[in-house]
């Protein structure tokens, strides 16, 4: 992979700078014990209930959550912001508070004389389907797609007939990506079009957790404004997984930003 991520941004094939950020909506989920109700107690009073109400939970055990939306930047692990609505208590609004993380990217690169087309945003496949691409407000983006129907097209078909553009192997793990890139897509039948990125590897015994099964194939999706001339589907890719060391940051401060 030619592309190189240094402290000071990404560049591409073609000498290109980008400053890259890391976006996310995060839910922290809080137990409720029982208390005590007697005539000779105070009234029963919750600490969180003025930020947590009942949502999702997801995986994390409890009765209430409360959620935010996180903003990174990436070389240099500086926070830019948290977003989390009025309160934060409950689901949230993640759209909301992702235009409200896009406005402070705005700021922070005309701050630093970086064009608005230099600067990226990674996202996870919360924000996976083409209504979010018009939240953006033209900033360049990766990923991680959702709309698994977009398999059906027949200029998908068609692509995954053919050769793979290229294959990624990871030594850790053994697992062989074969990348599909289809160049110019419709998100949604009247929506924006962006460039898509087919990911599969073969199926296991053990149920994928991320992607779709078909047959004997899983499927990912990778949505990106990223021209192919600037970064390849591999760099596309590897770029999208260079964001898991965010989540390390991100679990973090999430925890201390919750305890206090």
């Amino acid at each position: 992979m030619e592309q190189e991520e240094q402290a000071g941004g990404l560049w591409d094939r073609r000498g290109t700078r980008y400053v890259v950020f890391d976006s996310d909506g995060t839910r922290q989920a809080a137990r409720q014990r029982a208390l005590p109700c007697a005539s000779d107690l105070p009234a029963a009073a919750r600490r969180l209930q003025e930020v947590c109400a009942p949502g999702y939970t997801g995986r994390k055990r409890g009765e209430v959550v409360r959620t935010r939306t996180t903003l990174l930047q990436a070389h240099t692990h500086q926070w830019l912001g948290t977003f989390s609505g009025t309160s934060g208590a409950g689901n949230g609004d993640y759209r909301g508070e992702l235009r409200q993380a896009v406005k402070a990217i705005s700021a922070y690169v005309k701050a630093q004389s970086v064009p608005l087309s230099q600067a990226v945003v990674r996202l996870d496949g919360q924000y996976g389907n083409g209504a979010i691409v018009a939240d953006l407000a033209g900033l360049a983006y990766i990923m991680r797609g959702k709309d698994y129907d977009l398999l059906n097209l027949q200029q998908v078909q068609a692509r995954l007939a053919q050769p793979p553009d290229q294959q990624m192997t990871y030594p850790e793990t053994g697992t062989c990506r074969s990348l599909f890139d289809c160049p110019d897509l419709p998100l949604t039948p009247a929506g924006p079009r962006a460039r898509v990125i087919v990911a599969t590897h073969p199926a296991t015994q053990t149920k994928a957790s991320i992607g779709t099964t078909r047959g004997e194939v899983v499927y990912e999706l990778f949505y990106t404004a990223l021209p192919g001339e600037a970064l390849t589907p591999a760099d596309v890719v590897a770029l999208y997984l260079h964001r898991g060391a965010f989540e390390t940051v991100l679990s973090d401060e999430d925890q201390e930003h919750f305890n206090h």
